[in-house]
C-alpha cells in the first residue's frame, strides 16, 4: 500500500487562494472581510458625520462658522462655550438655582394632562426657564403619546390579525355623518362636546338597530387595514386647521392632553401597520392551545403574544417616540405658551436680525437629540431583532 498522506496542506495555497478562498464553511475570505468592513466603516462615517458636525458646531463661535468649514477642534478652530452660555444667560431664569426649583415641574406635567379638560392649567411658577420647560414638555408629551399609541395600536393590530370583521358600509357612513354633526354642533352652535357626543352615540345605536338590517355591503379586515394605513398618507397640513378649530371648541388648546391625543392618533396607522405583520407571523396554534386551557383573549395577548413580539414592539416604540419627539407642525399650531416643545424652541429661539445663528441652534439640537440617542442605545438589541424579524414573512 501507498503510505502517502493526503492531508490538506494550507501552506501550499497561492496568494490569490489565501485572499479569496474562505478558510472554513460559514466564514468570509480575507478579501471579502476587507470589502465588507470597508463598506461598513464608510457607511458609519456617513451616518455619524451629521451628528458630529452638529456637536462641533455647537462649540464654535460666529467667526469659526462663517470662515469654515472647520472639522477638528483645537487644530482647525479653538472651541468655545459661547453658544451654550447664550442659551442660559439671556434667560434670567435659566441659572442653576432657578432650574433646581423646577424639578417638580416634571411630575406636575405628568398629572396636568389628565386634569386639563376639567380644570385650568397654570404653570407651577409664573417665570420659568423656557428651555427647561420645553424639554420637560417634550418628554411628557412624547412618552405618554408613544405609550398610548403603542398600546391601542397593538391591540388594534392584533384584532385585525386574528379576528375577522365584517362591518356594514352603511353603518360606517352613519357613524361618520354623526361625527360630522358633533363637530358642527360643537363648533357653530356652541353645544358642549360631551352633550353632543352622548346624543350622537345614542342616535348611532338606535339607527343601527333600526336600519342596519337593510344594508348589504360589507367590508373585510383588508379594507379596514388599508383605510387605517391610508390616513398616514394624508398631509398633516390639510387637517391642521380643522383640528385647531376642534380643540378650540373643546377648550384644549395649549394643553398637554391635546398634543398627546393628536400625536397618538397621527402615529396610530404606523403602529397598526408594523405590528400587524408581527402578529400575523406568529403560529396561531400557540393561541389555540392557550384557549383550550381556558385563557381569555386578553390574557393570550398579554402573556403570549406580546412577549413573543417584544423585538418588534421595541422597534415600533422607538420609531413612534422619534416621530412624536420631532413633531413640529401640530405643536406650532396647538401650543402657544405653556406646552411649547423642543422643536418649536429650536426653530424659533435662534432667529435674529441677521438670520439664523447656527452655532446656537446646534447647542439646542444637541440637547434635543440626547434622549433619543439614549433610548436607541438601550433598545438596540430589540430594534435589530425587530427590524430583521419584520422583514421575514411567509
Amino acid at each position: 500500500m501507498n503510505d502517502t498522506s493526503y492531508r490538506y496542506d494550507a501552506s501550499r495555497k497561492t496568494l490569490m487562494q489565501r485572499l479569496f478562498e474562505a478558510p472554513a464553511v460559514g466564514k468570509m475570505s480575507p478579501a471579502a472581510k476587507i470589502v465588507a468592513y470597508s463598506l461598513l466603516i464608510l457607511w458609519t462615517v456617513v451616518v455619524l458625520f451629521p451628528i458630529y458636525w452638529v456637536v462641533i458646531t455647537s462649540f464654535k463661535d460666529q467667526a469659526a462658522v462663517n470662515q469654515g468649514p472647520f472639522y477638528i477642534p483645537f487644530i482647525d478652530f479653538q472651541p468655545t462655550l459661547d453658544a451654550w452660555r447664550v442659551q442660559f444667560t439671556e434667560d434670567p431664569h435659566c441659572n442653576i438655582v432657578s432650574i433646581g426649583r423646577q424639578f417638580g415641574l416634571l411630575a406636575y406635567n405628568t398629572v396636568a394632562f389628565v386634569l386639563s379638560p376639567f380644570v385650568s392649567i397654570t404653570p407651577m411658577e409664573p417665570q420659568i426657564c423656557k428651555i427647561y420647560l420645553a424639554f420637560t414638555n417634550s418628554i411628557v408629551i412624547s412618552v405618554f403619546a408613544t405609550a398610548l399609541c403603542v398600546i391601542v395600536g397593538s391591540m388594534a393590530a392584533y384584532a385585525l390579525a386574528r379576528i375577522q370583521y365584517a362591518p356594514k358600509f352603511g353603518n360606517i357612513m352613519m357613524f361618520v355623518l354623526l361625527i360630522v354633526g358633533v363637530i358642527l354642533a360643537t363648533s357653530y352652535y356652541k353645544i358642549p362636546w360631551w352633550a353632543s357626543c352622548t346624543v350622537a352615540l345614542a342616535m348611532f345605536f338606535f339607527l343601527v338597530r333600526a336600519l342596519g338590517r337593510f344594508f348589504k355591503m360589507k367590508l373585510g379586515n383588508g379594507d379596514i387595514l388599508f383605510w387605517i394605513i391610508s390616513q398616514r398618507i394624508l398631509p398633516p397640513i390639510v387637517v391642521v386647521i380643522p383640528i385647531y378649530v376642534m380643540f378650540q371648541a373643546v377648550k384644549l388648546l395649549d394643553t398637554h392632553l391635546a398634543l398627546i391625543l393628536l400625536y397618538a392618533v397621527a402615529n396610530m396607522p404606523i403602529v397598526v401597520w408594523l405590528m400587524h405583520d408581527f402578529f400575523a407571523s406568529l403560529p396561531i396554534e400557540l393561541e389555540e392551545s392557550a384557549q383550550l386551557d381556558g385563557a381569555t383573549r386578553m390574557g393570550i395577548f398579554r402573556e403570549i403574544v406580546l412577549p413573543l413580539t417584544r423585538p418588534g414592539l421595541a422597534a415600533t416604540t422607538m420609531l413612534i417616540l422619534v416621530l412624536s419627539w420631532n413633531e413640529y407642525l401640530f405643536a406650532v399650531f396647538l401650543a402657544t405658551v405653556k406646552v411649547q416643545t423642543m422643536p418649536i424652541m429650536v426653530a424659533a429661539k435662534n432667529t435674529g436680525e441677521k438670520g439664523i445663528f447656527w452655532w446656537e441652534m446646534c447647542a439646542l439640537i444637541v440637547v434635543m437629540i440626547i434622549p433619543v440617542i439614549i433610548m436607541a442605545v438601550l433598545l438596540t438589541r430589540f430594534i435589530s431583532k425587530g427590524v430583521l424579524s419584520g422583514a421575514i414573512k411567509g
